[in-house]
């Protein structure tokens, strides 16, 4: 069995009550009350922002940074790997559409859980992988989902994603925003981004806007 099988035979078999509970109704529209965010660091923010727009249930993405020590830091501060941020996608999602957990299936599913500090060729704390929780019950379903992956040897290194409380979080600059749709030739979107949205949207066929 490949690995991202076996991630979702875990991952579903783990919260397969849960989401069934959460996900009822036809609420196709963006309602602000019922609107909730997450906020994961995986990489590239360009590489999660592509994957998570194109989720069922999530109405906007937005790549930023978090985690960090400096005010309002800018792109060349955070890629220094000096002011302790990480690139990240603040998820705005529907959760009677999309539930935490399916997000956290895709977030694990679509990058390596278990390098530190470091995705493909882009290495530096500013890449490593993160969970920032908004609230009690996003850190309680995220350190569950890492100790039963553990447990099951999902992957064949523990996992090092780093589990905190989301402190300031700084939106990016307006060129990094929608980054893969308005520059889908650029060399990195081509050979990196386009690469893994396609093995994403074949896992998570059932789960894409249509």
């Amino acid at each position: 069995m490949g690995k991202n099988s076996l991630l979702f035979l875990i991952l579903i078999n783990l919260f397969a009550c849960e989401a069934n509970s959460q996900i009822k109704g036809d609420v196709k529209k963006f309602d602000k009350k019922i609107m909730e965010k997450a906020t994961f660091g995986a990489g590239c923010f360009w590489c999660v922002e592509a994957v998570f727009q194109e989720v069922n249930g999530v109405y906007k993405v937005e790549s930023g940074y978090t985690g960090g020590k400096v005010a309002n830091p800018t792109y060349e501060q955070v890629c220094s790997g000096l002011t302790g941020h990480a690139e990240v996608a603040q998820i705005t999602y529907n959760p009677k559409e999309v539930s935490f957990e399916k997000l956290l299936s895709i977030f694990f599913q679509t990058h390596d859980p278990t390098t530190l500090n470091k995705q493909g060729a882009d290495v530096g704390t500013q890449y490593r992988s993160a969970i920032f929780y908004h609230n009690a019950s996003q850190k309680e379903i995220s350190e569950k989902v890492i100790g039963v992956l553990n447990e099951e040897k999902a992957y064949p290194s523990p996992i090092v994603t780093e589990v905190t409380k989301l402190g300031k979080y700084y939106p990016a600059e307006n060129y990094h925003q929608n980054y893969y749709k308005n520059n889908p030739n650029q060399g990195y979107c081509s050979y990196v981004i386009q690469p893994k949205l396609e093995k994403f949207r074949k896992a998570f066929k059932e789960d894409l806007k249509q």
